[in-house]
């Protein structure tokens, strides 16, 4: 489903001054997306832009025996293709989103004629791209040396830093394809974290978190990448003079849990730099 766009509360977007954020607006359109569904199959040309206003996408790689794995989560924080501006090419993950949301979309062409008159679309395009690669690169240290465990209370909290409920819409099914485990790991790992009281309940496509619990078990790779990209984000978007900046419409940090609460609680945590 799609229509014309009204409001953004993407945070690139948001951090983009007026005259260069109206580059854009004559070509948005919002589209929904359903959990599973897919916006961008691997080897497929990047003929749209996504800026998601709610919801989570996730980039997974899709290996010759079937399996599949994550790689990095993306939200209202972020963008699917705005690095197509480099040049025609084909996608190297899968984007499918693992909750529900909307987006801003514009046809890459048009996207390209913006990213080269625009330096403050350049930027947020630049500290987006360097935001993907430390998530990567965190992600792919994770996977080499944490537990399942400590992966999956991860992936929940980023998860949930997306969602405004304690409630995610979620099947094991997700989960395993996030982690690259099989189901029966997940399903003992969803024990483990139970008895915990970090997942208080879980019925059929709905997991329960228990935040505070979460962060307890989930390996350190969470607070690193994320006290690193709310840095990131909060220094040199923040510099720029937000299109929507009177509104209120976009969170100050990555997370939609990004108030003054957490981002104490993230500044207290120790960061091996």
């Amino acid at each position: 489903m799609s229509r014309r766009a009204t409001s953004i509360t993407n945070r690139l977007l948001a951090a983009l001054p007026p005259a260069d954020f109206a580059l854009l607006t004559p070509h948005f359109r919002n589209v929904s997306f359903e959990p599973d569904s897919v916006l961008v199959r691997s080897g497929d040309e990047f003929d749209q832009v996504y800026f998601p206003h709610s919801g989570a996408v996730a980039f997974m790689v899709d290996m010759p025996d079937g399996q599949t794995v994550a790689t990095t989560l993306v939200g209202r924080e972020g963008s699917l293709a705005s690095l197509s501006v480099l040049g025609p090419s084909r996608s190297s993950v899968t984007a499918i989103a693992r909750v529900a949301g909307t987006a801003a979309v514009i046809p890459t062409a048009k996207f390209r004629l913006a990213h080269a008159r625009s330096a403050a679309i350049r930027h947020v395009v630049q500290v987006h791209a360097r935001s993907l690669l430390l998530q990567l690169q965190h992600v792919a240290a994770c996977n080499a040396l944490h537990r399942v465990d400590g992966r999956m209370a991860r992936w929940l909290l980023q998860l949930h830093d997306r969602v405004s409920d304690d409630v995610l819409p979620l099947t094991q099914e997700a989960l395993a394809q996030l982690l690259g485990v099989r189901r029966t790991t997940v399903t003992l790992t969803m024990s483990k974290l139970r008895a915990a009281d970090a997942i208080p309940s879980e019925r059929r496509g709905f997991i329960e978190v228990n935040r505070a619990q979460l962060e307890s078990m989930a390996c350190e790779c969470y607070v690193l990448m994320q006290r690193r990209i709310d840095r990131m984000y909060c220094e040199e978007l923040s510099a720029s003079q937000p299109a929507l900046a009177t509104s209120g419409e976009y969170p100050l940090l990555v997370s939609d849990q990004g108030n003054e609460a957490g981002a104490e609680r993230r500044a207290s945590s120790p960061e091996a730099e």
